[in-house]
C-alpha cells in the first residue's frame, strides 16, 4: 500500500487539552485514527510522528520520505521559523502539504508567516480536523496525477 506520512510538531500531542476555540476537542490518537480511516478508504496507510523536537521531526522525514507517497505536516511553531525543516520538507521530494488547525492569518501577527509553507505544494488551515482531510485529499489526487 503506498504510504502518507502524517507530522505533527510541538505541543500537538496536547490536542483535546489545548486551547478549542484554536484547535478544536479531537485528541491526538482521535486526529490519527480519523486519517487513517480516511487514507485507508482510498488505498492508502497513513505513518503517524509526533515530537515536541525540530531534529527529530527532520529525522523523520529523512528516515522515511523515501518510503512514502507524500506529507501531510503541522509544524506547529515551527511554521514561523524553522528553515531547517523547510529544507528537509524540500530534499524529501515528494509534495508535502502543510496544515493547521486553526487560522494563522487570524492570530498573532507573528504566526501569520510560514517559512514551511514554500516547500509544500498547499496550505490548508482553519478548518480543525478538516484541514487534514483536505490535504489528504489533495495528495490524493496529485499521487494519482
Amino acid at each position: 500500500m503506498k504510504t502518507i506520512l502524517l507530522i505533527h510538531g510541538p505541543n500537538l500531542n496536547f490536542l483535546g487539552r489545548r486551547d478549542p476555540k484554536h484547535y478544536g476537542n479531537l485528541t491526538l490518537k482521535n486526529l490519527e485514527t480519523l486519517m487513517k480511516n480516511e487514507a485507508k478508504k482510498n488505498g492508502f496507510i497513513i505513518k503517524s510522528f509526533q515530537s515536541n523536537h525540530e531534529g527529530e521531526l527532520i529525522d523523520f522525514i529523512q528516515e522515511n520520505a523515501s518510503k512514502a507517497e507524500g506529507i501531510i505536516i503541522n509544524p506547529g511553531a515551527f511554521t514561523h521559523y524553522s528553515f531547517a525543516l523547510h529544507d528537509a520538507l524540500l530534499d524529501a521530494q515528494i509534495p508535502a502539504v502543510e496544515v493547521h488547525l486553526s487560522s494563522i492569518s487570524k492570530r498573532e501577527e507573528w504566526r501569520k508567516t510560514s517559512v514551511t509553507a514554500p516547500a509544500c505544494i498547499a496550505q490548508f488551515s482553519g478548518k480543525k480536523e478538516k484541514s487534514y482531510v483536505e490535504a489528504l485529499k489533495l495528495l490524493f489526487q496529485k499521487i494519482s496525477d
